[in-house]
């Protein structure tokens, strides 16, 4: 079930962006007539929007958006479960109309919204990594920093257990039972789940706690980051979106051109555990799924590769 954010904060963003959103709102409600909610729905879609061009994409003017970061947001939407999938097309209709307005009132040169399609219902196969992509991700960062040391545990984790990002940066440190290598993973609904964490996890994640969560840790907000097992450098427990930036740094230090986000590794834990011969429900458990036609997305990748295996090397495919 999507979760509605509160309205996001604009403190930080620049004030072109705020001007912009002032004079685009005020033409929705005077020339379009649209309602008080419309125009307060429109206004939370956008500001959440430039939050994540801000400080996700590093883009401080409208000018600069290109179509590839406007996607970027919507898988960040639908991964981080921020919205219903009956949100998207109004999130999507949102920066379609901003973006014509930014074009008429010079703020912009072009629409890189035009080309933006309305999801389809059907069902779509769910992009991986392969394992040479997986490698080169988990091998990124740079160890010999602490944040280094951080990430790479973070992304083993990601990989290693298929967790969600939002049960990763909820996990406890209570919830780690490195002697039988499992973790306790509290899923949606509270649903608790043990899932095997794998050897190469547990070194970076047990490396990552005794060597750098001390240092990282605040007793000034031990209030809030409790027991949380991923701190950022001052003290407070790692945010989703902290998470996404580290996966997208690690992506671009990898040279990975497609899309990355901490969803593939989901995808890629299962897919792959199938393609070495896992037993379906096997990983239906691991995943948390509550029924295994949803798990079962997974065998569909897995028999396209079989298929793409025969008509290469059958001589009759």
């Amino acid at each position: 079930m999507a979760k509605e954010a509160k309205d996001p904060d604009l403190s930080t963003i620049p004030a072109a962006y705020k001007a912009q959103l002032s004079h685009y709102l005020q033409f929705i409600r005077l020339e379009k007539g649209l309602s008080a909610h419309s125009v307060q729905s429109y206004e939370h879609d956008l500001k959440r929007y430039f939050q994540f061009l801000v400080h996700h994409a590093k883009i401080h003017d409208i000018a600069g958006v290109t179509m590839t970061h406007i996607e970027s947001f919507l898988h960040y939407l639908i991964d981080e479960s921020l919205l219903s999938s009956s949100s998207l097309a109004r999130n999507i209709s949102s920066i379609r109309g901003f973006h014509e307005f930014a074009v008429v009132e010079n703020f912009s040169h072009s629409n890189p919204a035009e080309l933006i399609e309305l999801p389809k219902k059907a069902k779509k196969l769910p992009e991986i990594l392969d394992p040479f992509e997986v490698s080169a991700l988990l091998e990124s960062p740079d160890i010999k920093t602490p944040a280094g040391i951080r990430d790479r545990a973070i992304l083993e984790t990601l990989y290693g257990t298929g967790m969600r990002v939002s049960e990763l940066t909820d996990l406890e440190t209570d919830r780690l039972f490195f002697e039988i290598g499992f973790i306790r993973v509290i899923g949606k609904g509270r649903k608790e789940r043990l899932v095997p964490v794998g050897e190469m996890a547990q070194d970076a994640l047990e490396h990552y706690i005794e060597h750098v969560r001390p240092l990282f840790f605040n007793p000034k907000k031990a209030d809030k980051a409790k027991n949380k097992v991923f701190l950022n450098q001052r003290g407070g427990a790692l945010s989703r979106m902290s998470v996404w930036n580290i996966v997208q740094k690690a992506a671009l230090d990898a040279g990975i051109t497609k899309s990355v986000y901490p969803h593939i590794f989901r995808h890629s834990f299962a897919t792959h555990l199938l393609e070495g011969g896992a037993d379906l429900r096997a990983v239906q458990e691991m995943l948390g799924h509550s029924s295994i036609v949803t798990t079962e997305i997974y065998t569909h990748v897995d028999r396209s590769l079989l298929r793409d295996t025969h008509i290469q090397f059958h001589p009759r495919g």
